[in-house]
């Protein structure tokens, strides 16, 4: 199994610091009222939500380090496989029969990275659209700009050499 670049960390670290965002607001949101009632401090009412927030900061960093090193792939002879996932996995095998779709897409953040998004989308599960757009059944962030595109150039000759439809 490959891994994804080891930059793709940073790309984790804030998709879950904006992803926690909301309910880190809402926290705080409650927990400022509390602290100020209960005759604290100026000076602990300023520090502890400063203390919080770096301590929510490590801990999206270390998130994000796990789910780099619990994220691998493979390209297989039939399938594309692909395993994640840090507390639960999940492990998706992908015939090349059912690939209707390769996309390769580049976040800003990736880009200042120079790293890609392949999205492989299936009979069935690919016209799923969604806020943020279409979902991918076969998801891999991370992975160079050159590599994504000779991936979806292999994937698509493998594509092409299997039997389609009913």
């Amino acid at each position: 199994m490959e891994k994804l670049h080891p930059k793709v960390v940073w790309i984790f670290f804030f998709q879950f610091i904006f992803g926690g965002l909301l309910i880190l607001f809402f926290f705080m949101w409650g927990i400022f009222p509390f602290i100020l009632r209960g005759g604290f401090s100026l000076a602990w009412s300023i520090f502890f939500p400063v203390i919080f927030f770096v301590l929510y900061l490590i801990f999206c960093y270390i998130w994000a380090k796990l789910t780099y090193h619990f994220w691998a792939y493979e390209i297989t002879d039939d399938t594309y496989k692909m395993e994640q996932g840090v507390i639960w996995k999940r492990y998706v095998s992908i015939p090349y029969e059912r690939i209707q779709n390769i996309d390769i897409h580049r976040g800003v953040i990736a880009r200042i990275l120079g790293l890609s998004e392949l999205r492989i989308q299936t009979a069935g599960f690919g016209g799923m659209q969604g806020k943020w757009g279409s979902f991918a059944e076969g998801k891999l962030p991370g992975i160079e700009k050159e590599k994504a595109e000779q991936l979806r150039e292999k994937l698509i000759s493998r594509v092409k050499g299997t039997k389609q439809g009913l």
